[in-house]
Formats: structure tokens, sequence, C-alpha cells
């Protein structure tokens, strides 16, 4: 009989992104080298560039040397994001010694050990709504032992973990209509009022969450286990103990930074710095709250952070790419060759074309932001010239580029997640290449709806 075929095995994620750092440094010896000039936008703060604008500059070649150079600077270049993995897998490590964590998952197990699988929906729409308020997905790297072991009490796998957590947040990202870092800046840069088309984007919103929430249900109903008898959090030795008011009050603690840099992103332009320092002061606050000495917290602290080195290992990398197309001029012949077949087209198809358009550069462009500074002076003008509506242009981006951070292996927040839950690479693909597939024509109908 003939041997089972062998399943393909992806190799470890940090050497998936090394690769692509390759990769990056080969482009810039094969593509032509060129830019558009650039203009401060009042808007926005930012830099955006001017459209037909391009031109070709003298080469720029990323040698071995120059790409392995471009991995520390990564790490220079994501520092707030580094920071933020580590000061917040701290505090959230003394929070679990306390014997906290364990009483809060133990906690919700038992209040939902009737319910079953619907816990999901419920963790679905938090993380929806916070990638919706703030474009949540670094934040959520620390939360990953926790959110573990919430899914063995209610007997799911780790695939479900990370779909209810970081997928339900990377949903409610991309269609989320008051996110500030993705429909917000393109919307800045499109001359187009914030609320407009309110009921389409909302819509999309509660469709495209929906829609993600069931086929995370799917799944969870077609690999769930016995849920576990004990609750472990991490590496936690500590007994499960009750949900007291002391455990309470610290879980208060260790939340305070999160509800106050929702309101501080919103009002106060507050970035991920701000978070970062707010969880360093909750997890010394909440380990003297707990008695556990100021000596024995640092060091706790300390542990944590090392808990998540190859996490924030791999954001760095993941930074490194776009370093390397960029050191190389090549980011911008990449999206002029996209744009310019778009005039070109009937105005239906221009739209819709954007799509895939925004999800294959956002492999290069791994940040939301920073692409719709790219993209929305470019392809704005596209409508204009072709006669559909700006709204059409904003949507293609968000369902691009906002999709594209399920899938894209640049992104280091999601390669970080699904290192720290267990999760290979190539598993996650399958189960995610379905849902956005289904959420892609949500983006379609809405293009064609506001077009």
């Amino acid at each position: 009989m003939a041997p089972a075929p062998t399943r393909l095995r992806l190799p470890h994620p940090v050497i998936l992104l090394g690769a692509a750092v390759l990769v990056a440094a080969l482009l810039t010896w094969i593509l032509p080298a060129g830019q558009f000039d650039r203009r401060d936008d009042a808007a926005t703060g930012r830099r955006v560039v001017v459209a037909g604008t391009y031109h070709r500059v003298n080469a720029s070649h990323v040698g071995l040397f120059a790409a392995a150079v471009a991995i520390p600077r990564g790490f220079i270049a994501a520092a707030d994001v580094i920071g933020l993995v580590l000061l917040v897998a701290g505090a959230w490590v003394v929070v679990d010694r306390l014997g906290t964590l364990p009483a809060v998952v133990a906690a919700l197990v038992q209040r939902f050990a009737s319910r079953g699988l619907w816990v999901i929906p419920l963790v679905s729409l938090f993380f929806g709504s916070m990638g919706a308020l703030e474009n949540m997905q670094e934040e959520i790297i620390p939360l990953v032992p926790v959110l573990l072991a919430l899914g063995k009490g209610i007997g799911v796998d780790a695939v479900t973990v990370v779909a209810m957590s970081a997928g339900a947040a990377m949903v409610g990202s991309a269609f989320g209509p008051t996110n500030p870092f993705q429909a917000g800046i393109a919307l800045k840069l499109a001359q187009l009022p914030p609320l407009g088309r309110g009921g389409v984007r909302m819509s999309m919103f509660v469709i495209g969450l929906a829609l993600w929430i069931g086929l995370t249900m799917r799944h969870a109903i077609r690999t769930r286990t016995a849920p576990a008898a004990s609750v472990r959090v991490g590496d936690s030795a500590v007994a499960v103990p009750q949900l007291d008011a002391r455990h309470a009050l610290i879980m208060a603690i260790v939340l305070a930074p999160m509800a106050a840099y929702v309101y501080g992103a919103l009002r106060l332009e507050w970035g991920l710095n701000e978070l970062a320092a707010g969880f360093l002061v909750a997890g010394l606050v909440a380990g003297l709250v707990g008695r556990m000495g100021l000596g024995t917290t640092v060091l706790t602290y300390l542990d944590g952070m090392q808990s998540v080195l190859p996490a924030a290992f791999m954001v760095g990398v993941a930074r490194s790419i776009s370093l390397v197309l960029e050191d190389g001029h090549v980011v911008d012949t990449i999206l002029n060759s996209m744009v310019t077949p778009l005039g070109h087209l009937p105005a239906i198809s221009s739209a819709l074309l954007m799509i895939p358009l925004h999800g294959l550069l956002h492999v290069a462009v791994p940040s939301v932001s920073g692409q719709a500074v790219l993209t929305m002076p470019l392809f704005v003008p596209v409508s204009d010239l072709l006669g559909f509506s700006r709204e059409a242009v904003v949507l293609a981006y968000q369902t691009g580029a906002g999709l594209a951070e399920l899938v894209t292996p640049t992104n280091g927040a999601l390669m970080a997640i699904l290192l720290a839950a267990g999760v290979p690479y190539q598993r996650w693909f399958g189960f995610v290449v379905l849902g956005v597939a289904v959420l892609v024509l949500v983006g379609v109908l809405a293009i064609v709806a506001v077009a």
C-alpha cells in the first residue's frame, strides 16, 4: 500500500519572515527604482504622494549584508510595538502569578459551562469592537495565554482562540466605520466626511463580524473536544482560587490602561507608548496590591517579558521587510505599476480591481495607515477620472488592505499571535481563506452600492 501523502509543512515563522527579507532584497535588483514626489498633508499630518509625479531614480540595490542590517533597523522602527508587547506581557504575568488570571478564567468557564460555545460570540464581539475603535492587533499578543486557557476550559482549539480574538479584531478593523487608523485616514485623504455613508459602513461591520463569528462557531463545533477539567494560565503553578474582591480589584487595575487608551487614542492622540506605559504602572501596582512585594514583582515582570521575546523578535523582522523595499526605492514602482492600468478600465471594473491590488500591495506595505497614505492620493484621481464615487475607493482600500491583515505573513502581529498560540501558519491559512473570500463579497457589494 502506498504511503499516505505528507502534508505540506512550512518552516518556522521566523524563517518565513527571514526569507521574505531576502526576497525583498532580490526585488531591489530586479525592479527599476522610482518614486513619487510627496507633500505634507495638513488634514492628516502625514506626508502623502502626489499623483502623476512618478519618476525613475538611481538604482539602490540592497545586498545580503544590507538586508541583514535592515533587521536591527526593523527593531528600531517597530520599537513602540515591541515595547508594548514586552511591557503588556510583563503586567499580565504578574497578574497571573497572583492567581487573579486563573480565578477570572475559571469564573468565566464556570459561568459559560452550561452555555457551551456561546462565549465565542461575546469574546468576538469585544475584540471586533476594539478593532473598530482603535485597530487592536499587537495588544492581543500578551493575552494569548489567557485566551488559550479560556479556550481549553470550553473545549475549543487554538485556531478558534485566534479567530475569536485576533481574527475578530482584524475584521472589525477592516470594516469598522470608526477606525481612526484605517477608515479615518483614508476618508481624510479622500476629502470625505468621517461619518459619510455611515449606514453602509455600519452594515459592513455588522454583517462582516456576524459572518466571521458564524465561521468561527462552525470550526469550533467541528473540532470541539472535552473541556479541560482544570484551568492553567501560561506557566503559572498557582492553584486556581476563587474570584474574590481582591482579585476583582487587581483585574480592574490591569484593565484600566486599556479603557484609558481607547479614550486617549480617540481624543488625545495617544499611541502605543502611552498604552505600554499604562500597563507598566498597572503591573507594578497590581503586584503591590497583591502583596507580592516590589522586588518579587519586578522579577516576575521580567519573567513575563522573557515569555514573549520570540513574538517581539518577529515584529522587528517583519518591519524590516518594508525597510528593504524602501531602501531600494521599489515600493513606489510597485504602486505605480498597479495604478496605471486602472485608468484604462470601465468604472466598476476599476473600482473592484482595487481590492486585489490593495491586498497584494499590503504584503509589501504591512501598515494599513501607511498604505492609505501611499494609495489614496493615487486611486482617488482614478475615481474622479472614470466617474465613480470616492467612497468606493475607500471601501476598496478597507476591504483589500484590511482583510489582507488576516493572511499576509508580513503582518508581524499576526505571525506573533500564531506563534504564541502554537498555530502553524498553514493551518491558520486553511481556516481563514474561506472567511476572507466571504468577507471580500461583503466589500464588493458595498462598493457596487456606492459606486
